[in-house]
């Protein structure tokens, strides 16, 4: 089950391996009262999701280092623990087979780059509220 941390902020997992992108997401997120846990690469977030503990959120690019977030996606889906965390892809793939590829592995959203700070800011408002 997912919950927040110790001070009740809800927790987002960023799984981003543009630093400047991951920078201004943390910065908006952490305004809005976030707490935001930064995995840059595939790796990270693959031993990220052996932590117990499991997010309200995860905001997941899909071209990254070491494994791609489709993959990762389908991996997170498998274990146990995160099956209901909402996913939301934010990525410069624009084509329509990547996002129907995404949507059917289990994204629940999918933003593409450039994307603009209020729209994901109120998708992932969206989310908290349904949790």
């Amino acid at each position: 089950m997912n919950q927040p941390e110790a001070d009740g902020k809800p927790r987002i997992l960023m799984i981003e391996d543009e630093e400047d992108i991951a920078f201004l997401i943390r910065y908006l997120l952490e305004r809005q009262g976030f707490m935001v846990e930064h995995a840059a690469d595939g790796r990270q977030a693959l031993e990220r999701f052996e932590s117990p503990e499991v997010p309200q959120l995860v905001l997941m690019d899909i071209m990254l280092p070491y494994h791609d977030g489709l993959e990762l996606l389908e991996h997170l889906r498998h274990l146990a623990p995160w099956q209901e965390v909402p996913v939301l892809m934010l990525t410069a793939k624009t084509r329509e087979s990547d996002i129907v590829r995404a949507l059917e592995l289990g994204a629940d959203d999918y933003v593409t780059k450039p994307f603009q700070p209020e729209e994901l800011l109120a998708r992932i408002r969206r989310f908290m509220r349904r949790r």
